[in-house]
């Protein structure tokens, strides 16, 4: 009687060459949905990667089959020939893990776990708040650690799964999705409403956050393109843009402020009401403080608030479902 001899482990197992590795089913299926996203930067923002991860990863593909699939330039992005014929496979692999993720979503569709979240002050109250409270309407197992806060907070060291940050350079290890574009306006109410242009903000009351006793040179701009440049003195300032808000509200002086922390979201004030059966309450909010200089805003260099999240795997499949239902409420970021 024969013994065969034993087969050593590994023998018998072709390894996958690079080429076949670099085209996978999560290679094709992120070529695909590159490819719809029709950018690496909304690609990234879509998948929670960061814009790096994306290029390295297309990279590797291109490099591993020897083929340019996509034909780049500084305004768009398309597709070679090769990558043409790629897409019609790829989506096919897409459509598939889609609908594999669909059907396991369906069979989970209530979000638990507990978010860590930190926003700025004045839009964590007044555009954020609601909106969690819709949220947990949708998920009530969801809790949620809040930190509303002006103070610049270390993400990693802090353990935070969002942070929502007014920030034109967002930490590149953290994926960024504008949520609230906004602009910067002078409010006042009574008889601190009389200024026609920003020159005239040099001898008004001026409650502004941040500035101490020295004048301060802003750029204003109006929508026709014209500009001024005012050097502004304080009447009253400090780190609370609430608190400033508040002595505008009572006839104190002018407050310049994002028009998210004076102006109602009417759309959030408007399904609230609705929902509570009340009559819209939009317009006597935005009596309270009116916009002093209409067609003017501060050039401040920042005019979106920024949703921070980590990537893929790191990130929470809960608080990048946060991010989506913000976006969505908020008009997907217009960004």
């Amino acid at each position: 009687m024969s013994t065969k001899n034993p087969v050593p482990p590994g023998v018998g197992r072709r390894r996958q060459t690079a080429a076949e590795e670099a085209l996978d089913a999560n290679a094709l299926e992120l070529f695909a949905r590159i490819a719809q996203a029709g950018s690496f930067a909304q690609a990234a923002r879509d998948l929670g990667l960061t814009r790096a991860a994306i290029s390295r990863r297309i990279a590797a593909i291109e490099n591993a089959v020897g083929l340019a699939l996509f034909a780049r330039s500084t305004r768009s992005l398309g597709l070679t020939e090769a990558g043409r014929r790629l897409h019609a496979r790829a989506r096919a692999v897409r459509d598939a893990a889609e609908s594999a993720r669909l059907a396991l979503r369906h069979a989970r569709d209530q979000l638990d776990g507990t978010i860590r979240i930190s926003a700025t002050a004045g839009f964590g109250r007044h555009v954020l708040a609601p909106l969690l409270a819709r949220f947990q309407l949708l998920h009530p197992a969801v809790r949620y650690e809040l930190f509303f806060t002006d103070r610049r907070v270390d993400l990693m060291r802090e353990g935070l799964d969002i942070a929502f940050r007014v920030t034109s350079k967002p930490p590149e290890q953290w994926v960024a999705q504008p949520v609230l574009p906004f602009v910067v306006r002078v409010y006042g109410r009574g008889r601190h409403t009389s200024a026609q242009e920003p020159q005239d903000l040099a001898n008004a009351p001026l409650l502004l956050l941040g500035q101490g006793e020295e004048p301060v040179v802003t750029e204003w701009q109006h929508d026709d393109g014209r500009r001024q440049s005012v050097s502004l003195q304080a009447v009253a300032w400090g780190s609370d843009l609430d608190g400033l808000v508040a002595l505008a509200r009572h006839g104190a002086g002018l407050v310049i402020a994002p028009d998210f922390c004076v102006e109602p979201l009417r759309a959030l004030q408007d399904e609230d009401d609705a929902a509570a059966g009340t009559p819209s309450l939009g317009s006597l909010t935005a009596a309270a403080l009116v916009d002093v200089l209409p067609g003017w805003r501060m050039l401040a260099g920042i005019d979106t608030v920024q949703a921070l999240t980590l990537p893929l795997p790191s990130g929470s499949e809960t608080a990048r479902a946060l991010v989506r239902f913000v976006r969505q409420s908020l008009g997907g970021g217009r960004a």
